[in-house]
């Protein structure tokens, strides 16, 4: 079997940071993938809003320099959660399970409207790849 995903988008919500109780860094966000496509005469647009979770030290690092608004380039897999409410209902939810985030520089960021530089210019974050996860 198969199983790679790999998206290009703008983080929807900064970075959550949490850590698991054997100490592995755990960050999520959402990631807003835009589609233009073209219908009839007119050109057309389609968002998509999906869940990324990291693992290890990259988590660390797109919590410290990942933003709401932020450009990233994600490969990963796609998984399914299930878990059941104290109320007995089933829920389930899919993710993508980062294993490599590009961050991508605000000038290549598509459209640029609306993103708004937060100071400091273009800071790029080291170049770190983990694929460490804790399962």
């Amino acid at each position: 079997m198969f199983n790679k995903v790999i998206l290009i988008g703008n983080l929807t919500r900064d970075p959550e940071l949490r850590y698991t109780p054997q100490g592995t860094s755990v960050c999520s966000f959402g990631l807003a993938v835009n589609r233009k496509y073209k219908q009839a005469e007119e050109m057309k647009e389609e968002v998509t809003f999906i869940n990324i979770v990291v693992f290890g030290k990259q988590a660390d690092t797109c919590g410290q320099y990942l933003s709401k608004g932020s450009g990233a380039l994600i490969e990963g897999r796609l998984q399914e959660r299930r878990w059941e409410t104290e109320d007995g209902q089933k829920r389930s939810k899919h993710e993508v399970v980062a294993q490599n985030v590009r961050f991508l520089s605000r000038k290549q960021s598509a459209g640029g409207a609306g993103m708004g530089n937060t100071g400091g210019g273009d800071i790029m974050p080291p170049d770190d790849s983990t694929e460490i996860e804790p399962f």
